[in-house]
């Protein structure tokens, strides 16, 4: 098959599968992924390597601007607390946590590479939190603070990880160093994606009546919003999310309801292809990376992968609960804490149990160097990726299915 035909087959699988997954009320995420891995395993489709690249810059861009550009941004400010606090540091948490549990769990991991491991699977992924969520009935607060972090802690992410790779090499962490690198990366990408939000929206004015001039531009932007971002060596991530929620301002102030409706259409069907293509991608590398493992590792490290994923579960559910009685002794003691902000512990259960790694980690650890800067190979970097896969797997398929039924049985007892 040439890789027309593979693509066309794949795109003809998602659309299927997105469709009977809504009958049979099975989260569409989970079906596609399964999808993957069957199409994957069989004899006569080839290999389809994700590239992270393609992941970053086609995948992301888009994706983030559709969430950023729907969130209501009175809510994400009122939030703010909640969404810094999972969004940073529950990142830099859960990297500690992970690489704890590897390096003492598994056989010659060094304190370098398992804080590599952990960094990748440190942070939510917005595609997966609002793919297995849409459709629960989930109060907007639930879902404000799940897409609120979402949203931010990629940036987290890769901060944490270009630090661990960098300890790979033997460079020496320094904790000012670091702290000073975090800042310029997430503040120059808002500083990025609030002037190309500001210049957008002086063209958009200009072309006013030319929706399809819009519509056209407000799809390349984000493309463009991440790429200046990446080149100055800022968060592409975080000028994305900027530019969306300025976008979403500028919408809800000066489009007119035919072009609103229009832009909403379009982008539906964008969202709705890249969703179902990401899931199906991520069924398909499991059987690639299974084949590249030695057989005897396979069962050990499937089992390394379930408790990687019980230990970062368990750090987010103690966050978060952690969170809800700050929120509410700080409430109490008459800070700077609306009473909006404050939620219970049902709320605290379904944002810690809605918490799936996704693609973001899987194109962070396929993105692993190969070789050092000193001519060795990478260590242990195909069971990084294999662990990474694993765990992003048993996190969207797990928590994928069981988080309906978390839902109905809170629901229920209301």
């Amino acid at each position: 098959m040439n890789n027309y035909t593979i693509i066309l087959i794949i795109m003809a699988l998602m659309i299927s599968a997105s469709a009977i997954a809504e009958k049979i009320k099975i989260p569409v995420p989970v079906l596609l992924i399964l999808v993957g891995i069957a199409v994957g395993i069989m004899p006569a489709m080839p290999e389809m390597e994700l590239s992270p690249e393609i992941v970053m810059l086609i995948f992301l861009p888009p994706l983030l601007y559709d969430a950023a550009f729907n969130i209501s941004l009175q809510d994400f400010k009122t939030n703010m607390n909640t969404i810094s606090a999972l969004a940073i540091g529950l990142v830099f948490m859960t990297t500690a946590g992970i690489a704890v549990a590897a390096h003492y769990l598994i056989p010659g991991m060094t304190w370098p590479v398992s804080f590599v491991l952990g960094a990748i699977l440190s942070a939510t992924d917005a595609v997966a939190a609002i793919g297995i969520t849409k459709g629960l009935g989930l109060s907007h607060k639930t879902t404000t603070i799940l897409e609120g972090e979402s949203l931010v802690n990629d940036a987290s992410a890769l901060v944490a990880y270009h630090f661990a790779v960098a300890a790979v090499t033997g460079i020496a962490f320094v904790f000012w160093k670091a702290f000073l690198n975090f800042m310029f990366v997430l503040g120059g990408g808002f500083l990025i994606g609030l002037l190309i939000s500001w210049l957008t929206g002086y063209v958009l004015r200009y072309f006013r009546s030319n929706d399809m001039f819009i519509i056209s531009l407000t799809l390349l932007m984000p493309f463009v919003a991440y790429l200046v971002a990446e080149h100055f060596k800022v968060s592409g991530v975080i000028a994305v999310v900027r530019f969306g929620l300025g976008m979403s301002w500028l919408s809800r102030e000066k489009f007119p309801d035919r072009l609103k409706a229009q832009s909403r259409n379009f982008w539906e069907v964008i969202i709705f292809l890249l969703n179902g293509l990401i899931f199906v991608l991520i069924g398909l590398q499991f059987p690639i990376v299974l084949k590249k493992m030695e057989p005897a590792k396979v069962w050990s490290y499937v089992g390394y992968a379930a408790i990687i994923t019980i230990v970062a579960f368990a750090i987010r559910l103690g966050r978060v609960y952690w969170q809800q009685i700050s929120l509410l002794r700080a409430f109490r003691g008459k800070r700077k804490v609306s009473e909006e902000a404050l939620y219970d512990s049902k709320t605290s259960l379904i944002i810690s149990w809605s918490g799936m790694r996704g693609i973001v980690s899987l194109a962070i650890a396929i993105g692993l160097p190969t070789i050092l800067e000193d001519g060795t190979a990478f260590p242990m970097r195909e069971d990084i990726i294999f662990l990474s896969i694993a765990v992003v797997l048993f996190s969207l398929i797990g928590q994928g299915f069981s988080l309906p039924w978390i839902v109905k049985k809170i629901n229920s007892k209301k």
